[in-house]
């Protein structure tokens, strides 16, 4: 690696998001999908370098920009963890979202300024909040999600039998509630959430095939939301913890899966358009969603869904590696 690495570090709900801003070799043109494809396959070791330790750890996660093939689109991105590339990313958007307003990517404009991001799921839209010249909070629509298959029940060793959705919010998660696994959320340990969610996660994925009407590149099951089995109706907030890519943990309410969520819930008639629920994060972060619009795709019912959050900044960094540093292409532990 030859020069630096520039990045502006955020978090959502206390979720990071390592935005790159510098370093990257230029991207050859193409779809959002092909530059996903071109950076997986040429550029991976940028990746470690940026999640992986010394500079990262376990469940950091990034975002760099590249440029946008859609009309209409004032950014796109490519989503970035500790196993590869992620399709759709609501904490990551939230925060672009703000970033676009404050660092001039887009033209300010109050009350509300909107934000057009090409993401690999498809057009993700965010609103955000600007008074006086200063970002706050930030609302996205969602891309059309929807319940690809609903009560699903697996044979899962050491905890029997356990049932499940799963539902598409630019990513498809796998959703069960965590007490069919003997967890409480503020009793059990994280790790035993973790190790449940792996579990559902690795016999979903053989058991049941992913199709996504759009491409084949969005059909895998990207991780695992357990719930408390609430609904977030009636400003009585539900918690959920999604484990995602490599037991990758999200410290928000993640917001591609409470679109997910939202999918499954107005898949069964348990949700009126314009009617706002609340998720709660392992941090105590929320995010609130509801269904803007309803849609066809491909057969599927799906549905539009707005999720509002808040995010931060916490730093600005110059990444470099040693040419004999050993460690400095980035390494895990657990």
């Amino acid at each position: 690696m030859t020069g630096a690495l520039l990045v502006a570090d955020m978090h959502t709900g206390g979720e990071p998001v390592r935005i790159v801003t510098d370093g990257y070799p230029e991207i050859p043109a193409g779809t959002i999908l092909e530059k996903r494809a071109f950076v997986r396959d040429n550029l991976d070791h940028l990746r470690k370098i940026l999640m992986f330790e010394p500079r990262g750890h376990v469940d950091m996660y990034g975002a760099l920009l590249v440029e946008p093939d859609l009309p209409g689109a004032d950014l796109a991105v490519l989503f970035m963890h500790n196993e590869g590339y992620s399709t759709m990313c609501g904490h990551a958007v939230i925060a672009l979202g703000r970033f676009a307003v404050d660092q001039g990517l887009v033209e300010p404009r109050e009350p509300v300024t909107t934000v057009n991001i090409e993401c690999p799921c498809g057009m993700v839209v965010a609103s955000v909040s600007v008074e006086d010249g200063k970002a706050g909070a930030v609302s996205f629509d969602s891309v059309p999600a929807f319940l690809l298959a609903g009560d699903r029940s697996l044979q899962l060793d050491g905890y029997g039998g356990i049932g499940f959705d799963i539902a598409y919010g630019g990513a498809f998660y796998a959703v069960a509630e965590a007490g069919q696994f003997g967890l409480r959320f503020g009793e059990s340990r994280l790790r035993d959430f973790v190790d449940a969610a792996n579990a559902l996660t690795a016999a979903a994925s053989a058991a049941i095939p992913l199709r996504h009407p759009e491409h084949d590149d969005l059909a895998f099951l990207y991780g695992t939301i357990l719930t408390d089995g609430g609904a977030g109706a009636g400003g009585s907030p539900t918690r959920n913890i999604c484990v995602f890519a490599d037991a990758q943990v999200d410290r928000s309410a993640t917001g591609s899966g409470a679109t997910a969520r939202m999918a499954a819930m107005a898949a069964r008639g348990r949700l009126a358009q314009g009617e706002t629920r609340i998720f709660e994060s392992i941090t105590g972060d929320r995010f609130e969603a509801e269904v803007t619009a309803a849609e066809m795709l491909d057969g599927f019912d799906a549905v539009r869904v707005r999720v509002s959050g808040h995010a931060y900044y916490t730093g600005r960094g110059e990444f470099v590696v040693e040419e004999d540093d050993p460690l400095g292409g980035g390494f895990l532990l657990r």
